[in-house]
C-alpha cells in the first residue's frame, strides 16, 4: 500500500466544462472576484451636510427594509471563485474576457 503522501497529484476537474483533467496535462489555475463599487449615491451631497446624512439614512431604512439577508446582500458586493480550468476552457474564457465592449455579446 502506498502511503497518501506519496500517492502523487490530487485529480483536478475543469471548474468550467467539469471535465476530469488527467495529472499529466497543463491545467490554468484562476481567482476571479467580482467586487461590486458605486461611484455616487443619489445627489452626490458633500459628506457631513444634512443632505449626505439624509440619503444615507433613506439608505439605510430601505436596506433595512428590503427582504434580503446580510449574506445575500454580501453576495451582491463581493463574490470570488477559485479553481481550475483545462486548455480548451481558457481559450474560451480568455477570449470572452478580453473582447472589447462593442463585440461582447448582450446580457
Amino acid at each position: 500500500m502506498v502511503p497518501p503522501h506519496m500517492s502523487g497529484p490530487r485529480p483536478k476537474t475543469c471548474a468550467a466544462c467539469g471535465r476530469a483533467i488527467a495529472p499529466v496535462e497543463l491545467y490554468y489555475r484562476f481567482t476571479l472576484v467580482l467586487e461590486g463599487e458605486q461611484d455616487v449615491i443619489g445627489t452626490a451631497a458633500r459628506p457631513g451636510t444634512p443632505d449626505a446624512e439624509d440619503e444615507l439614512a433613506t439608505l439605510l431604512k430601505r436596506l433595512e427594509a428590503g427582504s434580503e439577508s446580510a449574506e445575500e446582500l454580501e453576495a451582491q458586493v463581493h463574490w470570488e471563485r477559485g479553481g481550475s480550468v483545462c486548455g480548451a476552457c481558457r481559450a474560451v474564457l480568455v477570449r470572452t474576457l478580453s473582447a472589447p465592449p462593442d463585440v461582447a455579446e448582450p446580457h
